[in-house]
């Protein structure tokens, strides 16, 4: 659960009801029954153990305790307890999965970095692309002058009329 912050829940949809078609909501909200559409919260969205999303999710932060078949942004936080079972892509800046979580996707945590410093070693790296390209040309003119000097040998054996090898 996320610490050191209360979560108001504003509205719930209960244990046994369902939900056909996207639902959104103001402030937070709590899912222990199922939805089958897209879910937009403003704050913080909680799928409890016994809930269900068919269809991707938009909220600040999620903590998700049942099952979400669809992608989940969630610029603040993204949880996943030990019952949770996601199935979709996860974008978020801060991620908790909790052992025992089935996650299937990929998660994105591209963040933007201010004053951005270059990584130890990128100068090398070009260095070594340069080279890497220089050495490509290199062996192409050895085979190149080799291909050549195979056509000059041929040519001076069918002069002397011995064959080369």
């Amino acid at each position: 659960m996320m610490k050191n912050k209360q979560i108001r829940i504003s509205t719930i949809i209960g244990n046994n009801a369902e939900c056909n078609g996207d639902f959104s909501a103001q402030g937070s909200a709590r899912i222990d029954g199922s939805v089958r559409g897209n879910v937009t919260v403003s704050e913080t969205l909680i799928v409890g153990t016994a809930g269900n999303v068919d269809g991707d999710i938009s909220a600040q932060a999620v903590i998700i305790g049942g099952e979400v078949i669809g992608n989940i942004t969630a610029p603040d936080k993204a949880e996943l307890t030990a019952t949770a079972r996601v199935i979709g892509d996860i974008s978020t800046s801060v991620i908790v999965i909790d052992e025992k979580a089935v996650f299937q996707g990929k998660c994105d945590m591209n963040q933007e970095v201010p004053g951005k410093r270059q990584k130890p070693g990128t100068r090398a790296l070009r260095a070594g692309k340069k080279s890497a390209k220089a050495a490509i040309q290199e062996a192409l003119k050895e085979v190149e002058e080799a291909s050549r000097e195979e056509a000059f040998s041929e040519a001076e054996g069918a002069d002397t009329g011995k064959e080369t090898e």
